[in-house]
């Protein structure tokens, strides 16, 4: 049975006995068998959980012995004009879930549980590589995530974390974390969960009407003629993404760039590899992201 943490003291201290159980690993303890070393997976999430989460919170279970989810809505991450006070929060029907997925803790904490003096909150800097694609629509929101994270590894203490690969930049900023700060956990990625149609899994996608939800799909026709046009050159690619986004007028890109998949450093003619094509747009009120791997 899934067990709820609200605090994060009882939160520490009934993963105790698995950290106790791990130092122990391989000693002889008052006589005994040795204990068998069990692996701790997080997998933090805002909840609203989906079909992506589900694949996140698999791998998890497939690799770990005990499961962590966590969730929390994270002011820090959200700018004045977002949507924080109407983001979904369905915490029956997440605990369903994380119950029929077989979770063992889910850390579901307060606001001021986890920034009891917000005012005064020391704040982890996601640096210049937070402050474009994503970082420049919106400002101050990496810094916001890494902060909420670098909080979850210091209470969880996993030995792994698994994120998703839509949020591209913010994986790739949380792992530069970890190297930065000396983490001792790995980060594990899974690939992007899709609606058959091709539309990426986001818990904000419940926000779409008919008829932006149709809209909806240009992020990932733009993606994928980013890919086909590949052969072309950079410019070509990023050309014909574009004329996708001018055939839908219900959609607003803010950005669609192609990246090196190692460094997240724009790319020019004279690339040859992995890139990222990254993508975001409005659809209606409703900002969503996508992106693919394009080979050059």
């Amino acid at each position: 049975m899934t067990q709820i943490l609200q605090t994060i003291a009882e939160t520490k201290e009934a993963l105790a006995p698995i950290r106790g159980a791990q130092k122990a690993s391989g000693r002889i303890v008052a006589g005994r068998i040795p204990v068998v070393e069990r692996k701790l997976a997080l997998v933090p999430t805002m909840g609203a959980l989906h079909d992506g989460h589900r694949a996140l919170i698999r791998l998890a279970r497939e690799q770990a012995d005990i499961v962590v989810v966590s969730l929390f809505v994270n002011p820090l991450q959200f700018g004045p004009n977002e949507d924080f006070d109407k983001y979904p929060r369905p915490f029956e029907a997440d605990l369903a879930i994380l119950e029929e997925e077989g979770v063992d803790y889910v850390f579901a904490p307060s606001v001021e549980e986890m920034y009891p003096d917000l005012e005064h909150l020391t704040i982890v800097s996601a640096g210049d590589a937070g402050r474009i694609l994503e970082g420049e629509f919106r400002p101050s929101h990496f810094d916001g995530v890494l902060t909420v994270v670098a909080k979850l590894f210091n209470i969880v203490e996993p030995d792994f974390a698994v994120f998703g690969e839509k949020d591209a930049q913010q994986l790739a900023l949380v792992r530069r974390m970890v190297r930065d700060l000396s983490f001792p956990l790995e980060i594990v990625a899974v690939p992007i969960v899709r609606e058959e149609d091709g539309l990426a899994r986001s818990s904000r996608n419940t926000y779409l009407s008919a008829e932006d939800r149709e809209a909806a799909l240009t992020l990932s026709r733009a993606l994928v003629a980013v890919a086909a046009a590949s052969g072309e050159g950079v410019s070509a690619a990023l050309a014909a993404g574009r004329e996708i986004y001018e055939a839908e007028p219900l959609a607003s890109m803010d950005y669609l760039e192609l990246v090196d998949a190692a460094t997240f450093a724009p790319i020019t003619e004279e690339f040859h590899g992995v890139a990222l094509a990254l993508t975001a747009a409005r659809i209606g009120q409703t900002r969503l992201l996508d992106n693919r791997q394009v080979t050059f």
